[in-house]
């Protein structure tokens, strides 16, 4: 990696002060480069260039260097391993233990209390499918569907006087438990 600046200034002051500060930053930056020692680390400065540049005499609107300097916020000292470990592994950051576990009366797998059980869901949501494709299949697509409510009749169930204009929809087995009928 190669950087070349060329630094042409009317002034031989600017110009002597612009190449001992590159020279500054070569040998302060280049061995960390090379796989050299690099200087320790500290608080940094930020300062604007255009403060460093002198203006013409008629510009007294130009900021001067300690008003264009901008202190940057850097820590003191690094932060030690067991500080950080106990800052993350503080107890109010911890998971709590769930007292709330029960057993699903339908499956007999463990739950929380009032949020439907995974293995549960699963069924529900195959079940969900299923009706969809016999939807599907009546209707030839979601966009013939007429904007009436549906009924799922299951073997053995007849509709009544309240299914009377509704889209009804049969299924060849036996209700879920878990289904219930409206």
């Amino acid at each position: 990696m190669a950087v070349l600046v060329l630094v042409r200034s009317p002034l031989p002051r600017l110009r002597a002060l612009l190449q001992r500060c590159w020279g500054r930053l070569e040998r302060g930056l280049w061995p960390g480069i090379f796989g050299g020692q690099s200087p320790p680390w500290g608080p940094a400065l930020a300062v604007q260039g255009p403060a460093l540049v002198p203006q013409g005499i008629g510009d007294a609107g130009a900021p001067s260097l300690p008003e264009s300097v901008v202190w940057m916020a850097a820590p003191k000292q690094r932060r030690t391993i067991e500080v950080n470990r106990c800052r993350r592994r503080n107890p109010s950051k911890l998971i709590e233990i769930k007292r709330n576990i029960d057993v699903c009366p339908e499956c007999g797998n463990l739950k929380q209390k009032h949020v439907l059980c995974g293995y549960c869901y699963a069924k529900v949501k195959e079940e969900t499918r299923l009706i969809r494709m016999e939807i599907y299949k009546k209707e030839g697509g979601p966009f013939n569907a007429p904007t009436v409510e549906t009924v799922v009749l299951y073997e053995g169930e007849k509709p009544t006087e309240k299914d009377e204009g509704k889209r009804i929809i049969e299924r060849a087995r036996k209700r879920p438990s878990w289904f219930v009928q409206n």
